[in-house]
Order: C-alpha cells, then structure tokens, then sequence
C-alpha cells in the first residue's frame, strides 16, 4: 500500500454532514430572524445557501486533497485545504485501530478508522480515516499485527509469513442480559436533561406564556391528573434511554486476539474497539445502585489511548452487564496481572461518624433555604436526612483496599460503588493527605492515579487507619528510606 489512496467519495458527503450538524441551530435562528433586519426577505435564504454551497465545494477539495498510505513502516497522511500537512505515524507508537460503521457507511462496505497512539491529545484521535473499504481497514490491521509479532518496519517484513491469529471469544452479551443492561442503565436523567437542552435552545421559537398557561390549566384540574402525565412522561423518557441501550450495545462480543481485546458492539452503528493488553492502565469494577442488589456489575479497562472527544478509547467498557461471581475468571484468565476477590480491609468502625457527618450536613442549608421561603411546608425537606444518611452509611461500608502482590485495589463510593485494580508500575501518583481532624482520629485518606486517555482515572479512599495508608504508601515507594 506505498501508492497514496484517497477516502471513499462517501467521506465529503459526511464532511458536510458534519459541519452542518455543528450548524444547525445558528442556521435555524439566523433563517427565522435574520429577515427582520432587511427588507429583501428572501435575502437570509440566499446568504444560507451561499454559505451551504462554499461547505460542500470545501468539503469536496478536502476529500481530493486527503491521501494515506503505508511506507517505511509507517502510516502517512496528507491533507490541507489551502496549507498541505504531512503526518507520519509509526505503527509502533500505534495503539489501536478503531473500526466503526455507521448507517451511511454501511450499505456502501466501508468503514470509519480511528487511530490511536498513546500520545493521542485534544478533542480527536491522532488520525481519522472517514472511510475506507473493509478490505483496506483489514489490510492495515494486518500490517499492524505483522509490525507487533516482528518489531520491524513493514519494509522488511513483505516476504515473511506468519501464524494466523488466535482468536476467543470472552463474553458475548444474551439477550436477557442486553434487556437487564437496558431496563437498568440510569439513562432517564440523560434523556431528561437532554429534552431540557433542546428546549432551552428554541426558547425563543416556543410560545411560554401560552404553555404555561395551558399548564395552569392541568394543575387546576386535579393532583391526580398531574402524577399521571408525569408518570407518562417519565415512562416515555425510560423507555427512550431502554432503546438507546438496546442500540448501543445489541450485539456486544468481547474477543481474545493473541495480545490484544477487542470489543464488537452496535446495531445502528457497529463499532469495533481494539485495547492491546499491554496499554492496559487499570480496571474499574463499577455497580450502580440497582445492579448492586441483583449481583451484576460492569467492567471498565482504562487505557493510556483515547482523547477528549473520544471517551471510549480511554475507559472500554468490556463487560457491560456480568454477574459479580464471573469477574474474576475472566480477568485473571485473560488479564495478566491481575487479580480480583471480594476481600477489602475496611474503614475502622470510628470513621463511621465522619461519614454520617459529611452526608447529612449537606441537607442543613437546603432545609434552611426551604424553612425561610415555605415556612412548616419546607419541614418536609427533613426526609432528606435519612435518604443522605442512608447513602453516607453506604459510602462508610465500601469504603476499604487491599494490596496483594504488585496490585493495589481500592473500593469508594460515589453514587454507585466503585472498584479500581492497579498495578504499582501503572501507577502515576499516590498521595497520603491527613487533616487536623483526621489526625486525632489517627485516620487518613489515600488518593491513586493511572493514566487515562487525555486526562486519568484512579481512585480515592477517606478515612482509613492511619498505619494502613503508611503501609500503601511504603508499598508504592521506590525508596523507602525517602519516603520515611
């Protein structure tokens, strides 16, 4: 593939697909109310039109200027509108290739790469190749394993053969299983809060004083009327986030091949995530507050790739919806390094009173707050304080770690229960902090970070024994002597 190869035409289309999306609501506003400004009426349509049509010839150029190819051991890119840039990457500082298909590319054979280094930064991947034949994507993934198993340049590898790729299949999601994911997913308030943005960017096309009016009018009808609308509206907002669920990850296959997993999910777009093991940073173990009680959790890889505009590449959700009992067989069997059991050494009984502190002392300013405007009805308010004393009682419980070998494990809560494995060599910083208060307690709180695609993850654990937190933080160090 030394002969540079341009994107399916099918890429300028989605270009202007793209920009357009991204211009959709000041294009909206502009058309409704930008005549008001001239008396030539049509004069806001032809601006817009104008402006449509400079975005496709741009989109066009680009395409014809946009070339990759593979030479030296390298990929190779060009492209420029006006300035012509060249990147090269070489495929050992490539991470992953992550394939996709969306609904476009699809009936066409073609597919969506995305590049990933682990020095990807910013809001994308290092490169985006919009889309390319399956063939061509299969062609580099080959080139890729090749230049991986030798640890040579592809120049001087073109003659040599080697062994066809082992390939398991880890977990494939049953359709019970992608139901429960659905049904228990929490994604109500992501559809809410999304109806409400929507909303709140045509506020000045919806007529408010005529909803609110009409609005007044239910209300005066009857309490029963009302819980019933807001029950259906809350059914409507469930069962929108069910279809959401059923569509991203209908499908889910987690595949074993030789060093690296790989994650097929999708039925509208089918995506493909690949995580080589040895980028592997950390695991998250993550149950919300409804899977918990059932015994089912969620299994997330944080890895070094990823970017700001692609959270995926950063925290793989490999298991979506597992029962907590086969956790470990997968990890230690396919995960090098890692080990994960039920055993944590917990927060001392007397930290049990810092939590319920911190918990309910939230709820004093919001009862203050109602008491002044509401006066006895803001006393109701007060059913906060076992709901935050509840969840306070729970942060207490999780709260634990455990160091077994060369991995530290840390359990904490933040509205769900979370637990994290580490291993020391992954570890960017561990920090011990001791306030004055914690001090007479003889407590402390240990803090873990691992890289993470542009930003990092770990965990956080508050008020454990003293001794323990010195015993991690030895653990950790690579001078003890300094350290002490």
């Amino acid at each position: 593939m030394s002969e540079p190869k341009r994107l399916h035409p099918i890429a300028a289309i989605l270009n202007v697909l793209k920009i357009l999306k991204e211009l959709i609501i000041p294009f909206l506003l502009f058309v409704v109310f930008g005549s008001k400004g001239f008396s030539f009426e049509l004069l806001p349509f032809l601006i817009a039109g104008v402006v449509v049509l400079l975005i496709i010839v741009s989109a066009i150029i680009s395409w014809f200027r946009y070339t990759y190819r593979i030479e030296e051991g390298e990929l190779r890119i060009e492209h420029g509108l006006f300035v012509r840039n060249k990147r090269y990457i070489p495929f050992e500082r490539i991470q992953s290739l992550d394939l996709s298909e969306g609904i476009i590319h699809r009936p066409f054979g073609l597919v969506k790469v995305k590049v990933e280094t682990a020095g990807s930064s910013g809001l994308e991947a290092e490169a985006v190749l919009t889309a390319i034949t399956k063939e061509a994507a299969s062609e580099i993934q080959d080139i890729l394993q090749k230049n991986r198993a030798s640890g040579r340049p592809n120049s001087e590898m073109e003659t040599e053969e080697f062994p066809e790729r082992k390939e398991e299949i880890i977990y494939k999601i049953t359709m019970k299983e992608l139901i429960l994911l659905a049904s228990t997913s929490g994604g109500i308030g992501v559809v809410i809060s999304a109806v409400f943005a929507f909303i709140v960017q045509f506020e000045e096309l919806i007529p408010y004083e005529t909803v609110f009016h009409e609005i007044e009018e239910i209300i005066s009808s009857g309490v029963i009327l009302v819980s019933i609308l807001i029950f259906i509206g809350f059914v409507l907002a469930w069962l929108v986030a069910v279809l959401g669920m059923l569509l991203k990850y209908g499908n889910f296959t987690l595949k074993k091949v030789d060093d690296d997993l790989i994650v097929t999910r999708g039925l509208l777009e089918k995506r493909q995530l690949t995580i080589p093991l040895k980028r592997i940073q950390g695991i998250r173990i993550s149950e919300n507050l409804i899977r918990q009680p059932l015994g089912y959790a969620s299994v997330f890889i944080e890895s070094a790739g990823g970017s700001v505009g692609d959270t995926d590449g950063a925290s793989a959700n490999i298991l979506p919806f597992i029962k907590k009992n086969r956790i470990r067989e997968i990890i230690e069997n396919n995960i090098p390094g890692y080990i994960f059991t039920d055993e944590i050494t917990p927060a001392p009984k007397r930290a049990l009173k810092r939590y319920l502190f911190r918990g309910t002392i939230i709820v004093v300013p919001i009862l203050v707050i109602f008491l002044f405007f509401f006066q006895l009805w803001g006393l109701l308010t007060l059913i906060l304080l076992p709901i935050f004393a509840g969840w306070a009682y729970l942060c207490y419980r999780d709260a634990g770690w455990k160091q077994e070998d060369n991995q530290l494990k840390l359990s904490f809560r933040t509205i769900g229960k979370n637990t994290v494995l580490m291993q020391r060599n992954k570890i960017q910083s561990l920090s011990m902090k001791e306030s004055v208060f914690q001090k007479k307690e003889d407590l402390a709180s240990v803090e873990a970070t691992i890289m993470s695609g542009f930003a990092g993850a770990g965990g956080r654990v508050v008020d454990l024994e003293e001794e323990e937190v010195l015993q991690i933080y030895h653990w950790y160090s690579r001078n003890e002597k300094s350290a002490e």
